[in-house]
């Protein structure tokens, strides 16, 4: 899951146009190097996506509807060889992709999975285990529940934290989006108790938020097993509890990578092989997580930051590109920029 970021710096005119033509010629240059690395070593390229659903709300942005699903997969049918992110690509013989899938949305397997089977695509689908079969939801949707509802609320929220401690103006909607996003980015660097005690905090103030747990539901254990069946799908961990695992203790973060493959394989009946870090920045995942990985026997590892994937890259940190919602001629488009950004 990837949050929406907010530009919050409070920057003059001059100097954000001084960011801008930086930011620019920076991925201009990056631009640049990728297509010659391009030139020396066909890459690969591997897609993210989260949710195949229509969703009247989703402020993480991480939903794609069906039908721009279809038309994105048929496209990618057409146009590039498709990957199995499992397999040896020693012998591929051009520029491909590879499509995956994190944190083991309900929606995967009765929305995505039959199309992906139609149109002949294969994926691989990373999955968090800890909501496996229940009504629970990821912590994300309770943060929006409180805070993005209709209601009245209280003026100010203050949050009671020995680390950090502050208050918000709440009283206008644009002000509960605001904390909503800054709440977000912190709270998945949280180990999962504190981010429990903030989030309870939260409702303890704004009352009770009922969470569409149909609507958010994770997949239940036959939902998995039906997924693990299929000849187009491939199954990989996505640790436990979805916490960011730089913010984790080296015992935490085994018990997150450990246990989570163990429960997949008892449910699949299959080894599993593949681990997708939760969120996946550089910076939520460090030495320590790769290290874990490798003991743990997978064989690949994704993160989730921009880039192409070369016989020297790590496979233990695959660089990602993130699918939006968008529509055929955007899909292309974007899809475009993928091979050097």
């Amino acid at each position: 899951m990837d949050m929406p970021r907010l530009n919050t710096l409070p920057l003059p005119d001059s100097a954000r146009t001084a960011y801008r033509c930086l930011r620019g010629l920076y991925r201009g240059v990056r631009a640049g190097r990728n297509w010659l690395l391009n030139v020396l070593d066909c890459p690969v390229v591997v897609l993210v996506y989260h949710r195949v659903a229509e969703l009247y709300d989703d402020p993480e942005m991480i939903a794609v509807a069906p039908g721009n699903f279809r038309r994105q997969m048929e496209f990618l049918k057409q146009h590039v060889p498709i990957l199995r992110l499992e397999d040896p690509w020693s012998d591929r013989p051009g520029p491909a992709v590879v499509i995956t899938f994190d944190d083991g949305y309900a929606d995967n397997v009765l929305q995505a999975l039959p199309i992906l089977e139609e149109v002949g695509v294969p994926a691989s689908f990373f999955v968090s285990t800890a909501h496996l079969g229940t009504n629970q939801v990821f912590w994300w949707h309770r943060l929006e529940a409180v805070l993005l509802r209709e209601g009245t609320f209280p003026a100010r929220f203050e949050l009671k934290d020995p680390r950090f401690g502050r208050a918000w103006a709440t009283a206008s909607f644009e002000q509960r989006q605001a904390l909503y996003a800054e709440l977000g980015m912190h709270m998945r660097r949280l180990d999962p108790d504190r981010r429990d005690a903030w989030i309870g905090q939260l409702e303890q103030w704004a009352g009770p938020a009922a969470v569409p747990a149909d609507l958010h539901r994770l997949m239940t254990r036959e939902e998995l097993q039906l997924l693990a069946e299929s000849p187009w799908a491939a199954v990989g961990a996505h640790s436990v509890s979805h916490t960011a695992l730089a913010a984790l203790t080296e015992a935490q973060q085994r018990e997150e990578i450990f246990s989570s493959k163990q429960a997949l394989e008892t449910l699949t009946g299959q080894e599993i092989t593949l681990f997708s870090y939760p969120f996946g920045r550089k910076s939520e995942y460090n030495r320590i997580s790769i290290d874990l990985c490798r003991a743990a026997g997978f064989t690949r590892a994704a993160a989730n930051f921009p880039g192409q994937v070369h016989r020297w890259t790590d496979p233990l940190q695959l660089p990602r590109h993130l699918v939006r919602n968008w529509d055929l001629e955007t899909f292309a488009a974007e899809l475009k920029g993928f091979w050097t950004r």
